[in-house]
């Protein structure tokens, strides 16, 4: 007797269900592609200086190779675990968050005893007896392209309860760094070729005995759930203001029976900045009420059309009552920044991610004058005017053609207008009126046309 054997039959969704779980993976693996700045990331470099009884001691460095995205005060803090049960005797330039449990020691107490260790910098005023070099700004790191001497930050630590050469010594593990929140994702440790260190006289190199590397790269996407900027428009050539998205970055007063921003004229607004430094500032609403209730508003306006020349402005308005941003940023991507002539009461320096595209420019207060962007209110909003030479080939105010590409402000994509609510120039809007009175001219034509064919 011959058996029937029943078809398998799987859901018609199966195959569709295991082609979207592979795409998120590979979303996962590259959403911390930044474009405009590819090879951005923080390097941390441990470098083995000595070997000591028990352990080693070590200098650990953190290069911010990012050109536009710093970390900002609260500053940053690094945490790793332990692969044995090693600790930490003494400390220089940081300072372990928590001693731990080292009730197995007595007499001489470790500086951490914990398993995972979370370090921070120390702040500036430290005693000298407790410093080293790079170290001591309270975690704040500019970033490369504003000033590489202040993009660095070093401590120094004795390890003890290690391995103490080349062969038993064990490479920490799962790293985190934090800049003061999420947002980056550190690989694992990778010994390299130890690290030279040249002299003050620079006749002498010596060299570390032992080298690992760790890379930890950002993601806007790990960082917050909604953005943090967005972009409104208007130009000399049309009377449209072109707001931010509405709910850019959220939108106001969504929760039940809550209230997440703060209007303007509220009574409460006082206490809502003098309580924005306190424990709970999480809490408290913080982010004037606005139809986008973005923290950052960048607005770039097309201002004046020359012969050869051609002039936009740019505002930056901060809508947070509780922050002050320190050492901002902004980066715009414009095809006539090759060909910037003057930039006014800003910094400017162009980066080129792909080489001969000159199109990308980053942009930053002057020191002492216009690089803290001050909390909500009437000093809140620095501002610039930029002046670009026209080339004839591809100069255009036709399809938002003046408008930037993309804007970041401290690292971060703002929200951009989308393209077809731009403002568009008269000289677009007369080709496209005299089009249609063309094609309705025509139409009527050949209606009389026919009328008199057939009469």
């Amino acid at each position: 007797m011959i058996m029937a054997v029943p078809i398998l039959r799987l859901p018609f969704f199966l195959p569709i269900l295991a082609i979207l779980l592979l795409f998120s993976t590979f979303l996962t693996s590259t959403e911390a592609y930044d474009p405009l700045d590819p090879n951005g990331n923080i390097t941390i470099k441990w470098d083995v200086i000595s070997w000591t009884a028990d352990g080693y001691v070590a200098v650990v460095t953190m290069y911010n190779f990012q050109q536009y995205r710093h970390i900002q005060a609260p500053g940053w803090s690094l945490q790793w675990g332990w692969v044995k049960k090693e600790v930490i005797w003494s400390m220089l330039g940081g300072q372990a968050t928590e001693q731990g449990d080292c009730s197995r020691y007595k007499g001489n107490i470790p500086h951490s005893c914990k398993r995972d260790p979370t370090i921070v910098d120390l702040l500036p005023g430290t005693p000298y007896n407790q410093q080293i070099a790079n170290c001591c700004k309270g975690g704040v790191l500019n970033s490369w392209v504003q000033d590489p001497t202040t993009a660095v930050s070093s401590f120094q630590l004795s390890v003890g309860a290690a391995g103490t050469s080349n062969k038993t010594v064990r490479l920490p593990k799962n790293f985190t760094l934090k800049a003061p929140g999420p947002g980056y994702t550190c690989g694992p440790a990778k010994i390299v070729r130890p690290t030279k260190f040249i002299s003050s006289d620079k006749r002498r190199v010596t060299q570390a005995l032992m080298t690992w590397n760790i890379t930890c790269t950002y993601s806007q996407f790990l960082a917050q759930k909604t953005p943090t900027c967005c972009v409104s428009l208007s130009s000399f050539y049309n009377d449209t203001i072109v707001s931010c998205p509405k709910c850019s970055c959220g939108c106001p007063n969504n929760l039940k029976g809550a209230q997440n921003c703060v209007e303007p004229n509220s009574p409460h607004l006082a206490s809502v900045v003098t309580n924005a430094s306190s424990s709970n500032n999480n809490v408290v609403p913080s982010v004037q009420c606005t139809s986008h209730m973005c923290p950052i508003r960048v607005h770039w306006h097309v201002k004046i059309n020359y012969k050869e020349y051609w002039r936009a402005k740019i505002t930056i308005t901060n809508f947070n009552y509780a922050m002050n941003y320190t050492n901002w940023n902004l980066v715009a991507q414009h095809p006539n920044f090759d060909n910037l002539t003057t930039i006014f009461s800003f910094n400017y320096m162009s980066i080129n991610p792909y080489g001969t595209i000159n199109d990308t420019a980053v942009l930053w207060g002057v020191k002492f004058y216009n690089d803290l962007l001050m909390q909500a209110g009437p000093s809140g909003n620095v501002q610039t005017e930029l002046l670009f030479r026209k080339n004839p080939s591809i100069f255009t105010f036709d399809k938002g053609w003046a408008f930037p590409r993309r804007i970041y402000f401290n690292g971060d994509n703002c929200v951009m207008p989308p393209p077809d609510a731009y403002p568009h120039s008269p000289n677009t809007g007369l080709k496209q009126g005299v089009s249609l009175f063309t094609t309705l001219l025509s139409i009527s034509l050949t209606l009389l046309s026919l009328c008199h064919l057939f009469a």
